[in-house]
């Protein structure tokens, strides 16, 4: 009876922190898998594997709400200019790459000691480059309200950031086009998993780990996302190059981001899906700061980000579903929470947007999340490797199967 309430304190204490954790990562645009796990692994007392399975049901559900708001209650200032909507050229040109990158077969051959190490200077770094982004941004709106003030007329980021998240004419048609890629891009990957397994989760069949088969079939993932990328950068050159002259006067931040090599935002999601894979924590934590030093204003570089995610974070939480996982309730429980602390957390980050004309928050709240992470991610990570430490169990190089 004592173990029954203290097991169930620890659920209703666990649903809590993934509520304010869910509006935390979404009113910054990530995902929040970095901050759930050691939620759902040290208060909820879930072991690591199922903490993990349980986290990418809560992604999706954080990510989905977000996504849906964004469309559906968001959409309704787009004609206005004030709020820009997920990019799907950066989508659809980085997701392959990004689904690729995230295997985490390279994390389990890699030192738990080394592992943490690495991770920590890499989230400190990421945090002070964000932070700098979100400072250079604040000056800047300060510049702008001050020239508003006396009488000055200058092209604000809101109306920027429209133009980089959307295009006129047929862009409807194009959306659903690239929603159409996207999800075939998903369906391989998915078809790929299923087989060999991964994220915690075994394959259909009982393929050997390490053997022939499991690695012809691991390997085919690249063929595949080299092939769609290449195709899809192809003709993303064609339609900028016949909308090139209709687009003289929006020089600012499209033209800015257009004017970069077409294989930056492949490149950048491929790094981001190793790092994410290789340290295993959400790629959505890397992605939106990478995104916003890239020079994606950060309205749209959190939309899209959240965009990203949710295709990475459904891909797994639909395997756990089909080869089965132990407790989908109490996951699916979790989900909802983190559906709607996602929608809290994007409307008050909005209101306090509106209020204070400063874009710049978004990017203030993801250096803040980086630091939450790294925090909650040392203490826990440091946690697990006393526990290894004192119980004798092997710390080393590990085999990547």
């Amino acid at each position: 009876m004592e173990f029954s309430l203290e097991s169930n304190l620890g659920t209703v204490l666990a649903c809590i922190l993934s509520f304010l954790a869910a509006a935390f990562s979404s009113a910054g645009g990530v995902g929040g898998g970095s901050l759930y796990v050691p939620v759902l692994n040290i208060v909820a007392g879930h072991s690591l594997k199922t903490a993990t399975a349980f986290s990418t049901f809560m992604v999706t559900g954080g990510t989905l709400s977000n996504v849906l708001y964004t469309l559906i209650v968001l959409r309704g200032h787009e004609k206005g200019g004030h709020q820009p909507l997920i990019d799907y050229d950066i989508a659809v040109v980085s997701q392959p790459c990004l689904l690729l990158g995230r295997r985490r077969d390279l994390q389990r051959h890699v030192s738990r000691v080394a592992h943490h190490r690495a991770l920590r200077v890499f989230l400190a770094s990421a945090t002070f480059k964000t932070y700098g982004t979100g400072m250079k941004r604040w000056r800047a709106e300060t510049a702008a309200a001050r020239r508003m003030l006396e009488g000055g007329s200058s092209l604000d980021d809101g109306a920027g950031e429209a133009l980089l998240g959307q295009n006129e004419g047929d862009g409807h048609r194009r959306q659903c086009v690239e929603l159409m890629v996207l999800f075939t891009i998903w369906l391989c990957f998915f078809v790929i998993h299923l087989f060999i397994g991964g994220e915690g989760a075994k394959g259909v069949f009982d393929i050997e780990p390490c053997g022939v088969t499991y690695w012809l079939i691991n390997v085919a993932q690249i063929p595949i996302a080299v092939a769609s990328t290449a195709c899809i950068m192809h003709q993303k050159r064609k339609s900028h190059a016949q909308k090139s002259q209709e687009f003289d006067q929006a020089v600012s931040v499209k033209s800015k981001l257009e004017s970069l090599p077409v294989y930056v935002f492949p490149v950048a999601a491929l790094l981001t899906g190793v790092m994410s894979g290789l340290f295993g924590i959400g790629g959505g934590l890397l992605l939106n700061p990478v995104l916003l030093q890239i020079g994606v204003p950060p309205k749209t570089a959190s939309s899209t980000t959240m965009f990203m995610v949710l295709f990475c974070a459904s891909m797994s939480m639909v395997q756990f579903i089909i080869l089965g996982v132990d407790g989908i309730v109490t996951a699916l429980v979790y989900a909802i929470t983190c559906f709607v602390a996602s929608i809290v957390g994007l409307v008050v980050i909005q209101g306090a947007i509106r209020k204070s004309g400063r874009v710049s928050l978004i990017v203030f709240m993801v250096a803040a999340i980086l630091v939450l992470s790294v925090v909650v991610i040392a203490c826990s990570g440091a946690v697990r490797v006393w526990v290894q430490y004192t119980s004798g169990q092997y710390m080393g190089f590990k085999r990547p199967c």
